[in-house]
């Protein structure tokens, strides 16, 4: 081939990349690594703008492992440093930002099968941890909700046996203290829970009764009424999932992407559906690019309302409300990340951190992250 025929090829290519990327709904670029390499933990903005990054694990084969560190990214840096250190080592935890700023770390695994109750609340103010009570039940992988009026409402999960739970109960910070709350009509594991427009909680998916592999996933949704503190059935999902990720839109709509049928890597679901709170339907919304699961926390809305869906595959992509289509944001995350964090910056962009990827020979984790900017 001729050296003109090549750099004709080049300049073809440059100029077919940059078409793709001027008509991408933003852009992925690796930012810098985590202190740790860390998947299944947790990453949350906090008032000055800095991320908290808690516990995880270090991937397949360190399951046991639970980290008890955290560290803090700041925008203005890019860099992370060193936190305190939680109490209670933790992966498959919840993190929630309480509306003084807080953030109260609930549950999760403590070790192989081992999950914990104890709870702790970080204060930024003061920059450490302090304990927060215990929960009523130990659970992991299960959904914490803030409501209207500022308690957390904390849903199903996992036991120490790997069986769902159906109880849920509610954390005050006014008492500092978990109380129970009705139960759910189903046991669930790795579902979602979303806050609603008008104070309620749409409760979606997640594992039902056995042991893994053997699941049955639960397609009915429920919706939990914090004044009267029950949980009644809603909507019928289109595909029954777990492991998927539910984000409220700007109409008020919940959009549920991702999540396997229960077979995990060989059910992953790339039907995507809305729950409509006026008909209490799901409908559908459309297909995601590439099928994926294992991203509850790898969901994030923009600022402009799209929705960037950064977990469970190599490439991140975006949903847009207004034409229900997704789109590949361009650059690549390297490999698909599961059980990553994408948490939304002040100026828009978004950081997308750890996860643990499928390799042969294992699931490691990544201390690498990255920023997508819209």
């Amino acid at each position: 081939m001729s050296i003109v025929r090549t750099l004709t090829l080049a300049a073809a290519t440059l100029l077919a990349t940059a078409a793709h990327d001027a008509t991408s709904p933003g852009s992925v670029r690796a930012l810098g690594r985590m202190r740790i390499a860390r998947a299944s933990h947790t990453a949350t903005a906090l008032p000055d703008g800095r991320v908290l990054v808690t516990g995880g694990f270090g991937g397949s084969g360190a399951e046991g492992i639970a980290f008890a560190s955290t560290e803090i990214f700041d925008p203005a840096t890019g860099a992370f440093v060193d936190g305190p250190a939680l109490g209670v080592a933790r992966s498959g935890h919840s993190a929630t930002a309480l509306r003084d700023g807080r953030v109260l770390v609930v549950g999760g695994w403590s070790g192989r099968y081992r999950v914990t109750s104890a709870a702790e609340i970080f204060d930024p103010r003061t920059g450490r941890f302090a304990p927060a009570g215990a929960l009523v039940v130990g659970r992991a992988d299960h959904a914490a909700t803030l409501l209207a009026d500022g308690r957390v409402l904390v849903t199903g999960g996992y036991d120490a046996d790997m069986r769902p739970i159906a109880s849920a109960e509610i954390y005050d910070p006014a008492t500092n203290r978990f109380a129970p709350t009705h139960d759910m009509a189903f046991a669930r594991g790795a579902h979602s829970a979303t806050l609603l427009e008008d104070g309620r909680v749409l409760v979606v998916g997640g594992g039902g009764a056995g042991r893994y592999p053997n699941r049955v996933m639960q397609g009915e949704a429920e919706l939990f009424d914090p004044a009267h503190g029950t949980f009644a059935s809603t909507g019928h999902l289109l595909a029954p999932r777990y492991k998927h990720a539910a984000v409220r839109l700007v109409d008020g709509t919940v959009l549920v992407v991702g999540g396997s049928d229960g077979r995990d890597w060989r059910g992953m679901i790339a039907e995507a559906e809305r729950y409509e709170p006026t008909s209490g339907r799901f409908v559908a919304a459309g297909r995601t690019t590439l099928e994926r699961f294992k991203l509850p926390d790898a969901v994030a809305r923009l600022a402009d309302g799209r929705v960037l869906i950064a977990g469970g595959g190599d490439r991140a992509e975006v949903y847009d409300p207004a034409t229900r289509t997704f789109a590949l944001a361009a650059g690549s995350l390297g490999a698909a990340r599961f059980f990553a964090t994408a948490t939304p910056l002040r100026d828009g962009r978004v950081l997308v951190a750890g996860g643990y990827a499928e390799e042969r020979g294992g699931l490691p984790a990544t201390a690498q992250t990255f920023v997508f900017q819209p």
